[in-house]
């Protein structure tokens, strides 16, 4: 099964020469017609050499084992020297975060937060994620046509985040309204002018700075800012750097959830035999969740820098060079990945995938995530017999975040 469309906005990617083929066009995500693209890459030219794109030259690498090869390597393949999109950081308005470190620092941020995706933090965390997620579907309509995207997959998520910051709950769109801004500026491809996403951020920075302000007079809490404001290794940031692990931490906590919820209605809806597998067993839901996770990939890509001269597959990488992981293929390999353009609820394997990368890098948040998958799935399964996608996704512009605007969906109860 293949998710391409054919649009005639694209190139056939067989009639291009190899070192034409271009997957950082924002574009082709958004209309889904990038897979023949990396299918042909995996195939023909694992590590292939774009040398004109909007966002400059890179290398693609496409296939998953040589995408954990360069993961593995953060000594030659450096996520600091020019940050982790394959997007340039802009001069005037650099932010850091501890995704754009290497070794020792990047250990010490991380470890800083890592409390709040703890076990016993989780054990905490899933009755108020079922509790939620249970209110927003009791409310939602039956029978009428509205866009799952806005009123499940991102109410459920900015709960999530309002939570684990200890956000303000009232205001917690903010929260959205800032992951949003922070990926789909124009100089990255999307819709939103530079302008509008410096001034948010620097508002995200001001109201953030507050609380920090309101946090380190009291003690210490289990929410990401209290960890930040009391931790030594981070209570001295600077003002971009907390922005840049703000950001980090919001859209880290945002996009994964929020477009796997989407995802896994649309692909079930695709696959009604796997739809219906799922109805004769909910103990498949635990095995589904990685694997909607996998199917969607939500980000599409990593970037690295070369520190030095490397040879991978018989090419040569120069130092300074871009590198840019796409997970979205490692995720259908099919070297490593049994029948990768399937989409199976009840895979041998389902957390045999790219899609929280790999290595010191690997999301923190992953399992905070896959748990909130499961609630949200155990209690739609609870209410509706089936959601019913009527009408086409409208996806993200951008080769970054790989998700969706809008799903129109019916439920039926049972």
């Amino acid at each position: 099964m293949s998710e391409a469309i054919s649009t005639p906005e694209f190139a056939d990617p067989y009639t291009l020469p190899l070192d034409e083929l271009d997957v950082s066009n924002p574009m082709l995500f958004k209309a889904n017609a990038f897979w023949p693209y990396f299918e042909r890459m995996r195939d023909e030219d694992p590590v292939n050499y774009c040398k004109n794109s909007p966002f400059g030259p890179y290398w693609s690498i496409t296939k998953f084992d040589d995408i954990m090869e360069i993961e593995k390597n953060h000594e030659v393949f450096s996520s600091e020297t020019g940050g982790i999109s394959i997007f340039e950081r802009m001069a005037d308005f650099k932010t850091s975060s501890f995704i754009q470190m290497d070794p020792p620092k990047h250990d010490v941020q991380r470890k800083t937060v890592t409390g709040v995706v703890a076990p016993t933090n989780l054990a905490l965390l899933e009755p108020i994620i079922r509790q939620r997620a249970a209110k927003i579907l009791d409310e939602l309509p039956i029978g009428e046509t509205f866009n799952w995207v806005e009123h499940v997959s991102i109410e459920l998520t900015t709960q999530m985040l309002a939570t684990i910051f200890d956000f303000p709950f009232e205001e917690r769109r903010r929260l959205t309204y800032w992951s949003d801004i922070a990926t789909s500026s124009e100089v990255n491809g999307g819709n939103t002018p530079e302008s509008v996403r410096r001034e948010g951020l620097l508002e995200c920075l001001e109201v953030f700075t507050g609380l920090w302000n309101e946090r380190i007079k009291k003690a210490p809490g289990n929410d990401l800012i209290s960890m930040l404001a009391h931790n030594p290794e981070t209570q001295n940031m600077d003002p971009m750097e907390y922005l840049g692990n703000l950001i980090l931490l919001i859209v880290g906590g945002n996009d994964t959830t929020r477009n796997s919820i989407t995802g896994g209605v649309y692909f079930l809806n695709e696959n009604p035999s796997e739809y219906e597998k799922l109805r004769n067993n909910l103990d498949l839901i635990p095995k589904m969740i990685p694997e909607i996770i996998r199917y969607q990939t939500p980000l599409a890509h990593m970037r690295r820098t070369a520190t030095q001269d490397y040879v991978l597959k018989g090419k040569h990488i120069k130092k300074g060079e871009k590198v840019v992981m796409w997970y979205v293929s490692a995720n259908r390999d099919k070297d490593v990945i049994d029948n990768p353009d399937a989409f199976i609820i009840d895979r041998e394997r389902p957390r045999h995938h790219m899609s929280f990368g790999f290595g010191l890098h690997r999301c923190m948040g992953n399992r905070l995530a896959e748990m909130q998958l499961k609630t949200v799935w155990e209690e739609i399964m609870k209410r509706f017999k089936y959601i019913e996608v009527v009408g086409e996704p409208v996806r993200v512009q951008s080769c970054f975040v790989k998700g969706y605007e809008e799903l129109p969906v019916k439920l039926h109860t049972w």
